[in-house]
């Protein structure tokens, strides 16, 4: 069974579910979790934020580890890590440890989400490799719309522990599976960006500690100025290294294309307006309009079903119309969803949801994959992979900001509570925000695109 691709396929995939579905699968549990360990606010919004952040920053240097020392390898560590961290997560008894354990989790995701990839490459090939990419990226569309869903019904059977408990015993099987996966590295990889990734990581961690702690320190205390005004000083580090560095991580160089520059906005919005409302919406629903977890998860699927559906369809429909277009429309239509989830009310139920939701799904859905592939067709060949990171990090970046800027505008409507009143106003003023940002963005989009057929041919 060594090396059969049917058993490297089956541990890629469950893995890959598992990663994402930590994520939204957490946020359903956040109020539960701030009632039983008495925590505040912003030490429940680090559940979520320690570890998409980790899961962010380190995408592109776990990479690189994977190449120089092996894809297996670093898989298997990658998984040991975040079922290690998530099956101590399940019995944490304070909120300082379960972030900290969350942060850990996202180290370990990061390592198996990209070395998960690199391992499907070197195994399968011609149509096979592209079918199994296929289900590669349906599965973290499946991890991220029902990860939700099945979190509020573990809530609802054993309480929030479940949720960190669920994924961490699936990586134990897929750890269990990892001696029977194939090893590879790249003849020739690089070395690692270490200089980069330190900038990066320290200046989206400080930015991310500025917003989620500073509703409740105050926006003027010394330490919050501190933190944003570091974070702005090791992003421009960040740009130096890069500029000065023969290999970097992040090849500045490909944002001279105005399209692949456009497409990693469209992108970076959608997911900034997605993944916040996949964290906080659970919240609302279970503590304003009164759903259980396990309903307000299932309502989540609305905001998330189409995206399992319409990545099917995009495919035949980039054939008759554009690519760019269906990209430009994508983003308008999540702009037009998030101005009409404004009709939320106390006594909102998932049918006054339903269109709102759904609506923006179906943005979301027509853009998953097609992005994807418009980033890597952007780009001369020999740059194909690092087109694919930066957009990957540009996307988790962002959501990362996004999560923590909305949750710092609903703490400060709130008083730190997360409740009415308050709440029902705070979401109102996000969901608007989203709607100016993703329509600015469609616009954007669509001039970037346009020059960029203007100037014709990828970056070089």
């Amino acid at each position: 069974m060594r090396n059969h691709p049917a058993v490297v396929l089956v541990a890629v995939l469950l893995s890959t579910i598992s990663l994402p579905a930590s994520l939204t699968g957490a946020s359903v549990a956040l109020p539960e979790i701030g009632r039983d360990l008495d925590a505040g606010l912003a030490g429940v919004q680090w559940v979520v934020n320690g570890y998409n952040a980790t899961f962010a920053s380190f995408m592109l240097a776990t990479g690189a580890l994977a190449d120089l020392f092996g894809r297996r390898r670093v898989f298997a560590t990658g998984v040991a890590i975040f079922a290690g961290a998530g099956l101590a997560a399940s019995v944490a008894t304070g909120i300082v440890l379960l972030d900290l354990l969350r942060a850990l989790a996202g180290v370990g995701a990061a390592a198996a989400a990209t070395s998960a990839s690199a391992i499907l490459a070197a195994t399968f090939t011609g149509r096979a490799r592209a079918r199994v990419f296929s289900l590669f990226g349906t599965t973290i569309g499946v991890g991220l719309a029902f990860g939700p869903s099945v979190a509020g019904l573990l809530i609802d059977a054993f309480g929030w522990r479940a949720v960190f408990a669920g994924p961490a015993l699936a990586g134990l099987v897929v750890l269990a599976l990892t001696p029977l996966l194939p090893e590879s590295r790249q003849p020739h990889a690089g070395r690692i960006d270490w200089p980069g990734t330190v900038t990066f990581t320290a200046a989206l961690l400080l930015l991310i500690f500025g917003f989620v702690q500073g509703p409740e320190t105050g926006w003027s205390d010394p330490v919050i100025v501190a933190a944003f005004v570091a974070a702005l000083v090791l992003l421009v580090a960040f740009v130096v290294v890069e500029r000065r560095r023969h290999d970097p991580m992040f090849d500045l160089a490909l944002l001279a294309s105005p399209r692949f520059v456009g497409i990693c906005l469209a992108a970076a919005t959608i997911v900034a307006v997605l993944v916040p409302l996949l964290v906080y919406l659970p919240s609302y629903l279970t503590t304003v309009v009164g759903m259980s977890p396990g309903a307000a998860g299932a309502t989540l699927i609305l905001l998330t079903a189409p995206t399992l559906v319409l990545p099917l369809l995009t495919g035949a429909t980039a054939r008759l119309v554009p690519p760019s277009a269906v990209v430009v429309t994508s983003v308008a239509v999540v702009a037009a969803g998030a101005a009409w989830a404004t009709v939320l009310a106390p006594d909102s139920g998932a049918a006054a949801l339903a269109g709102p939701l759904l609506t923006i799904g179906v943005g979301v859905g027509l853009s998953i994959g097609l992005l994807d592939a418009m980033a890597i067709g952007s780009v001369v060949p020999h740059r194909a992979a690092t087109g694919a990171g930066m957009i990957n990090t540009a996307r988790l970046a962002s959501e990362t900001v996004a999560i923590a800027v909305v949750g710092a505008v609903l703490a400060s409507t709130t008083g730190g509570r997360l409740a009415d009143p308050g709440f029902t106003g705070g979401l109102r003023t996000v969901l608007w925000s989203m709607a100016a940002l993703a329509l600015t963005a469609a616009v954007v989009t669509a001039v970037l695109v346009r020059r960029a057929r203007v100037r014709g041919g990828p970056v070089g």
